[in-house]
């Protein structure tokens, strides 16, 4: 059987990422649409060896397709994700307009993919944060094995995550330095090349960030809710791949070599940990890649039963698309959306 499948948003960095991994993984699609605001009408964009020209969102009919993954933005989201789903087309969203809601599963295939069946109140599902998705993956063969009491995670997150100017930025600020240019902010609050900035998306009254308090509510609904996060995101001069220093504390002891096995064997994980010069995985390295790597893991003497560990995945991919492609198959798989289309 094949599926339908509209990509809401197919002209951004992550819409066309998503085209990609439908055609790498040889998603069983039957017809695929990409649809756009009316700016973008008529765009091209690559499908495999296949060109398709976007459509009008508020014109499309959504009756017609079986699944719309959306990348368009939460206020796009807000007010679409709805009528879209009203027509029996299941919507998977990568915006942070639906994460939170508590009749709209928040998932991530390898952690919590038995919450998919959840999608049917609300015929929508949430693909969460970018930092959450690589985070919960390393976290969650750990938290079976010895129970994760506390986190702290410190991000490292490249400029793709604030989209394509945001890319664009990074790369006219870096070239203008070399020729004496003043750098001039505009997507970031300050200077992005050869500079890091502590601070991603707005401010809140308890002096954390918006991004800070995604991850932490994130991790609780999809991981544990009993388990204690904190969080410090950082924009880093880095074009693709999300990095995170993560300091682990369990309730049970558990050894860096334990938790090395653990992690060798867990799906979307990939450990490099050797400990020698270059023994690790940088986001460089990380970029076209589906897994989320581990390195650096190692015991924490300061507190009992602490861990740390490195954390590097390709947040366009694992943090974005490939997650969205990961629902849509689990729903296939499982065969919920084959039933729910017909009923």
């Amino acid at each position: 059987m094949t599926f339908d499948i509209a990509i809401v948003g197919a002209t951004g960095n992550v819409g066309r990422e998503m085209l990609n991994i439908l055609a790498e993984r040889e998603f069983p699609v039957g017809e695929v649409h990409a649809i756009a605001s009316r700016r973008s009408l008529g765009v091209e964009v690559s499908f495999g060896d296949r060109t398709l020209v976007c459509q009008d969102l508020e014109q499309f009919d959504f009756s017609k397709v079986h699944m719309a993954l959306m990348s368009a933005g939460g206020s796009i989201s807000k007010e679409w994700a709805p009528k879209i789903a009203s027509t029996g087309c299941v919507v998977i969203d990568n915006s942070s307009a639906w994460r939170y809601d508590a009749d709209v599963p928040l998932i991530v295939p390898e952690v919590n993919a038995d919450a998919v069946e959840g999608f049917a109140r609300k015929n929508i599902i949430a693909n969460p944060n970018c930092s959450t998705a690589q985070l919960v993956v390393a976290l969650k063969p750990l938290h079976d094995a010895a129970t994760i009491r506390r986190v702290v995670v410190a991000t490292y997150q490249s400029v793709s995550g604030a989209g394509k100017e945001a890319m664009d930025e990074l790369w006219t600020q870096t070239k203008g330095i070399f020729v004496t240019d003043e750098p001039k902010p505009e997507k970031f609050t300050k200077q992005i090349a050869f500079n890091v900035i502590p601070h991603i998306d707005v401010f809140m009254e308890d002096g954390s960030t918006k991004e800070e308090w995604k991850l932490t509510a994130e991790t609780k609904k999809i991981l544990d809710p009993r388990v204690k996060v904190t969080a410090t995101a950082v924009r880093v001069p880095v074009f693709v791949g999300h990095a995170e220093a993560v300091n682990i504390e369990f309730e049970k002891p558990i050894t860096a070599d334990e938790a090395r096995e653990i992690l060798r064997e867990a799906p979307g994980v990939l450990v490099v940990d050797k400990r020698e010069d270059g023994g690790y995985v940088t986001p460089v390295e990380c970029v076209g890649d589906y897994a989320t790597f581990v390195s650096r893991i190692r015991e924490d003497a300061t507190v009992e039963n602490g861990l740390n560990i490195w954390v590097v995945s390709d947040n366009l991919r694992k943090g974005a698309a490939l997650n969205t492609v990961q629902i849509a198959e689990t729903l296939v798989n499982r065969g919920l959306l084959a039933a729910e289309k017909a009923a």
